[in-house]
């Protein structure tokens, strides 16, 4: 983030396109008032009012974009308040449409983002409370509109003082609409971490709440009757895997006892809902049938590579030229990918929506808790396939281990997403949540 009152517009617009170009088009242009007056004025610049030091920025914007328009007839030409420029010649030009970010706290910034920038980039060490990031959309969300923008042209970022959970990051995302996460940090495990482990899945959980899902446009608001079903109707009432079946137990005992599950409350038997009240409860099925649908897929892997340690011509046929060693090591891959999806799934319900649920029926709570204590049951087992991974990868003798651990994923996994299921999805539909 450059404080713009240490370089002329001028200046910056040629360097920022020169780096462009030596990057081949991976430059963005971070700008901001320069918050530390004193800083700055012990370099020589000048000294501004905030009002001013808006103003100025506003007429560098301008600048900067003119001397990237190298399209446009003449030379850039500019007489304001604060910056003067008489016939320079535009360029260069630079190997992409450069992003002018801004980091604005303020309502005139706020303001000014919306009318001219491309993306807003907050501190979230600035913003404390994740609410002052929506109040500061809806402000540049309105100036973009009155200014004849779409407010979605303006890409949202934020800059991390310190590495937060996954949970946090995707809430972040799909509540605030930040597509970009910046960690300003120095040591490089930590940048290596957050790249290598943070940002991969934030991403799953991202994609697993955009997933597709019914919404009031999808077809007129039928009222449909989720009293009785333990899911909702249409699209997500049928949950298959192509393998196990939910009512069949690969391993004995369980890894805890049914019965002693408790249930939520029995709804109205007169409420109905339309697909828009569904949409949420639909969603939650979407998100679960990801989940088989990928168990389904592990354990299939794990197959193919038993049939591909006995015979390498059947494993040639389906991995193409990978050898054995490799096939171990893309079912390792591949569990471990599936592993992280489940707990970050967890946690991303234990975070943001179970809280919701509790707070607006607190009746709730017994099922809350037991799903929860389940999440950690089920990630003691994930725990154990890792460990039974390890050991066959060392050994691929061991691989009645590592079935076993599978299987006992398996049994935990369905019985907990039919589970959850039956207890939630008409509380969500009823709640909107």
């Amino acid at each position: 983030m450059h404080p713009l009152p240490l370089r002329p517009p001028a200046m910056l617009a040629q360097a920022a396109a020169s780096l462009d170009l030596l990057s081949h088009g991976r430059f963005e242009l971070g700008l901001g008032t320069g918050g530390y007056g004193d800083a700055i004025a012990s370099m020589g610049a000048p000294r501004l009012t905030p009002g001013q030091a808006v103003d100025a920025l506003e007429e560098g914007i301008r600048i900067i974009r003119a001397f990237w328009d190298t399209g446009a007839p003449g030379g850039v030409r500019h007489h304001g308040e604060h910056y003067q420029v008489d016939g320079a010649p535009r360029g260069p030009r630079p190997a992409h449409d450069i992003g002018i970010w801004l980091g604005a706290y303020k309502p005139r910034m706020l303001r000014l983002t919306g009318r001219l920038a491309d993306g807003w980039l907050p501190s979230l060490p600035r913003f404390r409370d994740p609410g002052e990031i929506g109040a500061g959309n809806a402000v540049i969300d309105e100036a973009a509109a009155e200014a004849g923008r779409a407010p979605g042209d303006i890409r949202r970022l934020l800059n991390l003082g310190e590495e937060l959970e996954p949970a946090r990051l995707a809430e972040l995302a799909l509540t605030h609409g930040v597509s970009v996460f910046i960690l300003m940090a120095n040591d490089p495990a930590a940048i290596q971490r957050f790249a290598a482990e943070t940002a991969p899945a934030v991403r799953e959980l991202v994609a697993a709440g955009r997933s597709p899902r019914q919404t009031a446009h999808d077809e007129p608001a039928r009222p449909t009757d989720l009293s009785e079903p333990a899911r909702p109707t249409g699209p997500g009432e049928s949950v298959q895997v192509t393998g196990p079946d939910e009512s069949v137990r690969l391993t004995s005992p369980g890894v805890w006892d049914e019965s002693t599950r408790p249930t939520a409350p029995r709804p109205n038997p007169g409420r109905t809902y339309t697909p828009a009240e569904q949409a949420t409860g639909r969603h939650l099925v979407d998100v679960h049938d990801h989940l088989r649908a990928e168990l389904t897929q592990l354990r299939d892997l794990v197959d193919q590579v038993a049939a591909g340690t006995l015979d390498a011509a059947a494993a040639r046929s389906h991995i193409g030229t990978m050898t054995m060693r490799q096939n171990n090591w893309t079912l390792g891959a591949y569990c471990e990918s599936y592993c992280r999806l489940v707990t970050m799934h967890h946690s991303a319900e234990d975070a943001m929506l179970f809280p919701g649920l509790r707070r607006r029926e607190p009746a709730l709570a017994p099922v809350l808790d037991r799903l929860q204590e389940e999440h950690q049951a089920i990630h003691k087992i994930l725990d154990r396939v890792d460990r039974a991974l390890v050991a066959f990868v060392a050994e691929p003798g061991g691989l009645d281990g590592l079935r076993t651990a599978v299987d006992l994923l398996t049994d935990a996994l369905l019985s907990h997403l039919s589970y959850e299921e039956r207890e939630l999805v008409e509380p969500l539909s009823r709640h909107g949540l």
